[in-house]
């Protein structure tokens, strides 16, 4: 273990200037035998540093490694384990629980005790040793002993002590002067023995030297101790005088301490006087105009505002502890709180006086406004209450339950006003709708469909037939000549030479007009009241910056209507939208039913009036939700776009319902279908009036249901045609359909408008093959038995040689087709064509043309199978392509 120890300190702890004291041979409890020492070591520098240090053979060679450190002052605890019986284990406790057993108990004991010397030396905390025999302790004893003892144990423990720099020079030196002493070691001991005794005779006689100053010291030491022993005695008789004056300094110093006291006491209760005085104290003028200020003038206000803030300012007053325990206190708040209720009351019923003179005051306008499409402006009444805004605000932080009755007295009144001026309102807007009087009386001029519309003012639920928007149903409808037709339109005009659609138009446009000015009167009016009420009854309107707003989209019957829901935003201000939202509603609560009533009206005048309605009421909340998605006029107006909306699907329904019905005339030539012209009409009216709307997407979606109805009921017209062809049917209106469509140039159609040219181009192919036929008919049955020979494989040339098919038959078949028989058929042809068409859709000269371009395409397949059949004959038919192109020119014109 000693050749070990020296190892450790040569190679590991000298080139770090430490010298090694214990060690002990440990391994890990519990765990394989792998052996380390543990070992105590201090610094050779100071202040010294006291460390245990884990060191360890190196798995690469017989080298010994550094591998952990712990400064002494970091061990808490070192636990032997058992005081009495010996065992090798032992724990120390630093940042955690080491756990280690020694090679032998022997070496445990030892490093124990070598790390409990070093704590007494050189550690100011102590290490808890436990479970420690008693004996491997040493006592306690004075610092200058247990130096003494632990410098001892030091080399006790250390066996071998390494000669330090200075040392060695110093014997390097001294050998120099004895080149012998490593040769004579005993003339090197005597030549040392004498130089001692050289330097004792030297101190000796130092010493000697120095015994007759020493006795002089001695003697001053004497007279020193004589001086000290006066001054003692001069210092108690001092003491004694001055412990009276000491008794008189400390009354003085009590008797400051209590004036002092008696100062900062007499300060302290001089603010808290001056602050109950500044913040308790209201002027006598504040306490007049609470009492008796006057509540008319506009300077009474402002002396009565500023009255009732300074009282709620005394009111509110933050006492300080034990304020309100004095009776002063008491009965000032007392007086506030009488003075208040005074004041509270005296302006609530002031306030009620004044709602109910504007109910009164504002009824005697509403007659100016009986006779116009006007609202009464409310803005005057507005601005006088709004001087009375701060006071309100001061009753509802004061007295709430007098703010709410004043809440709800507003309500009655201004709802009953308001009820009043809008039913006004709407009763002067149904007469100029409806062009009567409110006795009933017609204008003088009235639309060609009054008559109509009075006769039907029981029923708010029916709707026009036809898509012009007249009342008469298009199941009532027959399907008559173009000349009929043209005489019963001109039997419906009643002012001079208008046509019905002008009519229509001039109806329809008074209607747009009047239905734009209801809606731009209620707005301004619903937007000024919630802007008043915001402002008189201070209430958040407009959502603060400190909550987010989701907006959610809800579509109801396809109408898509905003709703906003407001996150992060304090409940106070939630519930005063709600309170904007509840008075709005209550105010206003005949609006909703009398725009329903207006629409029904409108929609019942005329079905088309509900796409005027439709755009007018998208825009109007569209417009509002984007001042504010969750206010009265917005959630209003969204309400009544659901109904516009169902109008409008509903007219739309019964315009196809009314085309599935459709009956036409067993006697008459069908033409153009009403209903196909009159979607001309429609797509063009709603066009006009769907330019640059917001509901584009939902005519596009009626235009589609249209335009598949009208397609459907053309083929089943054209099935159940008798008097005209179907091809001539399909063909004239899907000629009209897709002219409309490129007219229009509906993008939502583009499809349809191609399906329309596709079957127009199919029935004109198909009627002009079946109506032209086979003009020349024997000559078609002598050349389809040519073919019929060619099939079966007779050669061209050699179909001459069959005896029905030479050339003498060909001639004698030829004879029987002359010129004037040509024409003569052709004209026949000519007239029963005009009897299937008809002139409003002049298609004639068309299907002329494409009848005369395949009578052409015959004649010149028949020449062909002249030339390839009978070459060189001579054989041509009596009349040429000329011939037939002047005879189709020459009909065209005569008709």
């Amino acid at each position: 273990m000693t050749a070990i120890k020296h190892a450790l300190q040569r190679d590991i702890f000298t080139p770090n200037d430490e010298r090694l004291l214990s060690i002990v041979n440990v391994c890990k409890a519990g765990k394989k035998k792998r052996n380390c020492f543990l070992c105590a070591t201090v610094t050779t520098e100071r202040p010294v540093q006291v460390n245990v240090v884990k060191v360890k053979k190196s798995d690469k060679g017989d080298f010994y490694k550094r591998q952990t450190a712990w400064a002494l002052r970091d061990l808490a605890v070192v636990d032997a384990k058992d005081a009495v019986k010996e065992s090798p284990e032992f724990d120390l406790h630093f940042d955690k629980v080491y756990k280690w057993v020694a090679s032998s108990t022997v070496e445990k004991n030892t490093f124990i005790s070598c790390i409990w010397k070093l704590n007494q030396r050189y550690l100011r905390k102590k290490i808890d040793f436990i479970n420690v025999s008693s004996q491997l302790l040493e006592e306690s004893v004075p610092s200058g002993e247990n130096q003494s003892v632990t410098g001892g144990d030091e080399e006790a423990v250390d066996e071998y002590q390494e000669l330090n720099a200075r040392e060695e020079q110093d014997i390097e030196i001294m050998m120099e002067g004895c080149e012998y002493a490593i040769a004579n070691a005993e003339a090197f001991a005597e030549k040392l023995s004498r130089e001692l005794q050289v330097l004792d005779g030297a101190n000796i006689q130092s010493i000697m030297a120095s015994e007759k100053q020493v006795n002089i010291l001695m003697k001053l030491l004497d007279e020193a101790l004589k001086e000290v022993d006066q001054i003692e005695l001069k210092l108690s008789s001092y003491e004694e005088m001055l412990q009276s004056v000491k008794e008189q300094m400390d009354q003085i110093s009590e008797s400051n301490h209590l004036i002092h006291l008696s100062n900062t006491n007499n300060v302290k209760l001089l603010s808290e006087i001056e602050f109950l005085v500044n913040h308790m104290d209201l002027a006598k003028g504040h306490i007049k105009a609470l009492q008796e200020g006057d509540l008319t003038s506009s300077r009474g206000i402002e002396a009565c505002t500023n009255a009732a803030d300074a009282l709620l300012q005394c009111m509110n007053v933050a006492l300080r502890p034990g304020h309100d325990m004095l009776h002063a206190v008491k009965q000032q708040q007392q007086r506030f709180s009488d003075l208040r209720e005074q004041f509270a009351r005296r302006l609530a019923s002031h306030l009620n006086s004044v709602f109910v003179q504007q109910g009164h005051d504002q009824s005697s306008t509403l007659a100016q406004h009986s006779a116009e499409l006007t609202l009464p402006n409310h803005h005057p009444f507005h601005r006088d209450l709004l001087r009375y805004a701060k006071l309100m605000e001061w009753l509802k932080n004061t007295d709430y339950g007098k703010y709410e009755g004043l809440t709800k007295n507003y309500m009655d009144y201004l709802s009953r006003l308001y009820e009043r001026e809008i039913k006004d309102f709407f009763e002067v807007a149904k007469i100029k709708m409806t062009g009567t009087t409110r006795e009933g009386k017609k204008f003088a001029t009235l639309p060609r469909k009054e008559s109509a519309v009075k006769q039907e003012t029981e029923s708010l639920h029916g709707s026009s037939g036809k898509l012009t928007g007249s009342t008469s149903s298009l199941n009532k409808l027959s399907v008559q000549s173009s000349g009929n037709r043209r005489s019963q339109s001109s039997s419906l005009l009643d002012m001079g030479n208008m046509s019905a659609s002008d009519l229509d138009v001039a109806d329809r446009t008074k209607f747009d007009k009047i239905f734009e000015q209801v809606l731009s009167e209620l707005e301004p009016l619903c937007l000024a009241e919630q802007d008043f009420i915001s402002k008189f009854f201070k209430l958040q309107q407009h959502q603060s910056t400190s909550g987010t707003t989701t907006n959610e989209v809800e579509e109801v019957d396809g109408v898509a209507l905003s709703r906003s829901y407001t996150s992060g935003v304090p409940q106070t201000v939630s519930s005063e939208k709600d309170m904007i939202r509840q008075m709005m509603t209550k105010i206003f609560r005949c609006i909703e039913p009398e725009l329903n009533n207006l629409i029904a009206l409108g929609d019942k005048i005329d079905s088309f009036n509900s796409l005027y309605m439709l755009v007018k009421m998208s825009h109007h909340v569209w417009t509002a939700q984007n001042v504010d998605p969750a206010s009265f006029l917005s959630t209003t107006l969204g309400n009544v776009l659901v109904t516009v909306k169902r109008n409008f699907d509903k007219c739309i329904s019964n315009q196809m319902k009314q085309m599935d019905e459709v009956k036409i005339s067993k006697k008459s030539k069908v033409g153009i279908l009403p209903f196909v012209a009159e979607f001309e009409e429609f797509a063009a009216l709603a066009e006009s009036i769907f330019k640059n709307a917001e509901r584009r997407g939902d005519l596009d979606k009626a235009y589609i249901k249209l335009i598949r109805a009208v397609f459907d009921s053309v083929e089943k017209v054209a099935n159940e045609s008798q008097k005209t062809p179907r091809d001539v049917v399909m063909m004239e209106n899907f000629h009209h359909i897709f002219a409309t469509l490129s007219r229009l140039k509906i993008s939502c159609l583009e499809a349809e408008k191609k399906e329309a040219k596709q079957k127009y181009t199919d029935h004109l192919q198909s009627y002009v093959i079946y109506s032209l036929g086979q003009p020349l008919e024997k000559l078609n049955h002598f050349f389809e038995g040519v073919e019929a020979r060619v099939a079966q494989g007779i050669r061209e040339e050699e179909v001459s040689y069959q005896l029905a098919f030479n050339k003498q038959e060909l001639r004698k078949v030829i004879k029987e087709y002359p010129g004037k028989e040509v024409k003569k058929g052709l004209d026949n042809l000519y007239k029963k064509v005009d009897k299937h068409l008809c002139e409003e859709e002049n298609l004639l000269q068309v299907v002329w043309h494409s009848m005369q371009d395949e009578f052409i395409r015959q004649y010149k397949h028949f020449e062909g199978l002249i030339a390839r059949c009978y070459p060189g004959s001579g054989i041509t038919m009596e009349f040429t392509i000329q011939d037939i192109l002047d005879y189709c020119s020459s009909i065209a014109q005569s008709h």
